[in-house]
């Protein structure tokens, strides 16, 4: 049988993975000048803003930033299988980072509900971080009882979750909907928060496409064909079920 339609198949996974990875670094790219760049510049207008907040902000910050830069890391084979001791303690750095960073998002705008902002931004970033802790937590549990395969796919949906940081200040940035109000931004959160899991499972399936008919069956439960198909021992002569019984008996 041919191999070479397996090979494509992987191939056309592994470069859809870096592709995704390529969207992701554009995305930093843009972001952190469009949008972070008051970090570098100490009396820009914007400090005022987070000023009554700014210790909230800071492991806020630091822990998104964490988990935003090293997620595409746990979803490298290579890095999995040679460095399996680096690849679980960044997925602890990852994890810490999620339920850090998540919680502390939702209280930074229920601070600035208080300054005046929006009641349904601060519902927004609570579902958000909730969606987040749950599917990380939902793949923590699985890796905990060694189930590799359910571990990455939350995974998967835990760090689409997570790019909904990136897509909404993209997006609003790049189609000038920023300029148009708190609610035209709440629009594009809840849009890509919605879109999040679904964009993940898409993705998963891509995935399970491109595996090998060999990994798959690997992977799932023993089917009436394949069970069909096992090979069947030879009946035993009397000789051999002499000595099987006597081995038993010792």
């Amino acid at each position: 049988m041919s191999t070479k339609p397996i090979g494509l198949k992987r191939s056309s996974w592994f470069r859809a993975k870096y592709l995704l990875f390529a969207a992701i670094g554009l995305m930093l790219a843009y972001v952190i000048p469009h949008d972070e760049s008051f970090l570098a510049h100490p009396k820009d207008p914007l400090w005022q803003h987070y000023e009554p907040f700014k210790w909230w902000l800071l492991p806020h910050g630091i822990a998104g930033a964490c988990a935003l830069l090293l997620g595409p890391m746990q979803f490298s084979d290579r890095l999995r299988q040679r460095f399996s001791q680096f690849h679980r303690v960044v997925g602890r750095i990852y994890v810490a980072g999620v339920f850090l960073a998540a919680p502390l998002g939702s209280y930074i705008e229920y601070f600035q509900e208080r300054m005046g902002g929006a009641r349904s931004f601060t519902i927004a970033a609570a579902m958000d971080a909730v969606l987040w802790m749950v599917t990380t937590g939902i793949a923590m549990v699985f890796i905990l009882k060694g189930k590799i395969q359910e571990h990455q796919q939350w995974m998967t949906r835990s760090f689409a979750v997570a790019l909904v940081f990136l897509e909404g200040r993209v997006i609003g940035g790049v189609t000038g909907w920023e300029d148009l109000g708190v609610h035209a931004s709440e629009t594009i959160v809840w849009a890509c928060l919605a879109f999040s899991i679904l964009s993940a499972d898409l993705v998963l399936q891509w995935q399970k496409l491109g595996r090998s008919p060999s990994v798959v069956r690997r992977h799932s439960p023993a089917s009436p064909q394949r069970t069909l198909e096992a090979p069947v021992a030879p009946e035993l002569d009397a000789h051999s079920k002499e000595n099987l019984i006597l081995d038993s008996a010792r």
